[in-house]
């Protein structure tokens, strides 16, 4: 059943937002040249106030809406890094906090044993013992400062995931303004001699560069 659930989440946006973009050509008689240029219909150029709440509401639908599929594999691949980095250093988090707690109350009771059942002797490193990793005190501040690290990996991690998601905001906006900018490959350097006056009236020769795009 939650299988099928996830597949109608990720197959609902795809069809809400699918369809196929009508391109007009046409040729530009201004021009000496049988040149042929495109013009998308405006009528359908995405609004970019409704890109952003697409997306906040459903991450990576407002690229969807802007018909930008191609990026969609960059922002659940972001997603997911970071949904596996917060997994990950939140397990260890826990795992050393819990050796901490149970290693900081046997060592206040006078219990602390090598039981291999124990957290603190579990997160041990393979082939080390409470002996070997400097006694039950040194493995105490360790267990304390692995915890310590592994939770601001955590806080890092969550930190990057709203980043992503607040990137992913941005660029459904920006990309639904940049939707009817001109992106002809009509891209010329003219190179031209110019005569030009200055303020005394004297004439002078300049060369000019022109790019037209």
């Amino acid at each position: 059943m939650r299988r099928w659930l996830y597949i109608v989440l990720l197959s609902f946006p795809m069809a809400l937002f699918a369809h196929q973009d009508t391109i007009y050509f046409h040729p530009d008689t201004t021009t000496a040249q049988e040149e042929y240029k495109y013009y998308v219909d405006l009528n359908r150029q995405p609004d970019a106030i409704k890109a952003v709440w697409l997306g906040a509401i459903f991450p990576g639908a407002g690229q969807m809406y802007n018909r930008s599929y191609w990026k969609l594999p960059i922002v659940y691949g972001a997603f997911m890094g970071c949904g596996y980095a917060i997994s990950w250093n939140h397990n260890r988090y826990s795992s050393y906090k819990t050796a901490y707690i149970d290693l900081y109350n046997d060592n206040q009771a006078g219990t602390v044993s090598e039981d291999p059942s124990k957290s603190y002797i579990a997160v041990i490193p393979e082939g080390y013992d409470l002996e070997r990793v400097g006694g039950k005190d040194r493995w105490l501040n360790t267990l304390k400062n692995q915890q310590n690290i592994y939770r601001r990996y955590r806080d890092y991690s969550i930190l990057a995931t709203v980043l992503v998601y607040a990137l992913s905001l941005i660029d459904a906006y920006v990309d639904a303004q940049l939707f009817d900018y001109d992106i002809s490959p009509d891209l010329t350097l003219n190179v031209e001699p110019q005569i030009i006056l200055d303020q005394q009236r004297q004439q002078s020769a300049e060369l000019k560069l022109a790019i037209r795009f």
